[in-house]
């Protein structure tokens, strides 16, 4: 490709793109400010390396290197803890959108936040991603098992912390 046409073919990627990758972003980190930081940083490593990327492949590639930022922030302790803003709105309204049919986005998140950051992602790209589970090792860059046993873990946790959620709500009525 030529100049002009990496750069519009890069443009209408990111335009294509950007509301999936932000939510990524946003369910890896559960912050927005974090969120789209990693977002921009993502596509600036896209960009730089565009000219390997496979136009059908570009966005596992940009998921790749979202999952690989927010584990390299991770490992490096800039980011201690993932707090959450609770009257934090989205930028983009399609991104509010897409969980207009989850009655607590809030509580979900929350509940992503109190993951490992290697849980996060394997669980987003497993569940909503709706990857197999060799391309999540392969995108995380571990084995399937570990794929499968950290999946495990992960959601057993989850599923523990909602139901004493729900207990305590019941408690609380």
């Amino acid at each position: 490709m030529e100049g002009n046409d990496t750069d519009e073919a890069f443009t209408a990627f990111v335009a294509a793109h950007s509301p999936s990758l932000r939510r990524t972003a946003y369910l890896l980190t559960g912050s927005t400010g974090a969120a789209e930081d990693l977002l921009q940083d993502a596509l600036v490593r896209t960009w730089l390396g565009w000219q390997r990327v496979v136009p059908a492949t570009a966005a596992a590639y940009t998921r790749r290197v979202l999952v690989n930022l927010a584990t390299d922030r991770w490992r490096r302790r800039r980011y201690r803890t993932v707090t959450l803003d609770g009257g934090e709105r989205w930028a983009d309204p399609t991104a509010e959108r897409a969980f207009g049919a989850v009655d607590d986005q809030t509580f979900i998140v929350e509940q992503l936040a109190a993951l490992s950051p290697r849980e996060r992602a394997i669980i987003v790209l497993r569940y909503y991603h709706d990857l197999a589970e060799d391309d999540v090792a392969e995108t995380v860059g571990c084995s399937v098992g570990t794929v499968k046993s950290t999946c495990s873990r992960a959601l057993a946790r989850l599923r523990t912390r909602a139901e004493a959620a729900q207990l305590t709500r019941r408690n609380l009525r």
